[in-house]
């Protein structure tokens, strides 16, 4: 078995969005759909973190769901900023449930254990000085965090972070998330969010002790990354 990772899947079968037309998304479906196959076995497993369908409601994403679960592999997935479909993680378990969707696993103030590891994650959030709301939404964020991160503690294992926001940049860090980052143990730490030019301020390499990567799908030419 093995452990892969892909972000911003961006998936719209159920609605009028079409990523196409932005450089570097020409033919993603399809290319997607091949390095999926060719990669992931049946018994792996793949953290798809955060923006994974356009859809605005349930109904609007179950072709996105189903594309999903066609694919290879169990897939853990956590919500991104435009996962607008997401309300809470009992409601979307018993939308999948219903829908045969028994692929498909939600990372939301819990984890998984995976081998000698624990999948732990959220969606976190921008630090933005200054500013009365993103400091509140940034400590909720802190607090599913550490939610994830004592449920992986309890699981046992090498806890493994996967988040949508980027919690650390070239210019500044959610020092919220990453002192729990530190504080658990967490020597990776895996993020999406950034696309185009933006990915120019990703960190991507050892910072503190914790690895960071970038694994937005079009970054990584949406070829899940090996993770373990």
């Amino acid at each position: 078995m093995s452990l892969y990772v892909i972000g911003d899947l961006h998936l719209s079968f159920g609605v009028d969005k079409p990523m196409d037309i932005f450089r570097g998304w020409k033919d993603y479906i399809g290319r997607l759909t091949e390095n999926w196959q060719k990669k992931i076995m049946p018994e792996d497993t793949v953290v798809v973190a955060g923006d994974i369908s356009w859809g605005m409601t349930l109904a609007e994403a179950l072709e996105d769901f189903r594309f999903l679960h066609r694919l290879n592999g169990r897939k853990i997935i956590l919500k991104g900023n435009h996962d607008y479909w997401f309300s809470t993680k009992t409601k979307v378990e018993q939308f999948l449930a219903a829908e045969g969707l028994t692929s498909i696993y939600i990372l939301f103030n819990n984890a998984y254990r995976y081998e000698e590891y624990t999948i732990c994650g959220t969606r976190g959030w921008f630090n933005e000085p200054g500013s009365t709301a993103d400091s509140k939404v940034l400590l909720r964020e802190a607090g599913r965090l550490k939610l994830s991160l004592e449920a992986g503690k309890k699981l046992g294992g090498k806890p493994l972070a996967f988040l949508h926001y980027p919690p650390v940049s070239f210019a500044s860090s959610s020092e919220e998330l990453v002192t729990l980052l530190l504080e658990y143990g967490v020597k990776r730490c895996y993020y999406g969010h950034l696309h185009g030019q933006s990915c120019e301020n990703a960190v991507n390499g050892t910072r503190e002790g914790i690895e960071y990567r970038l694994i937005s799908g079009d970054y990584i030419q949406f070829d899940p990354e090996f993770v373990a």
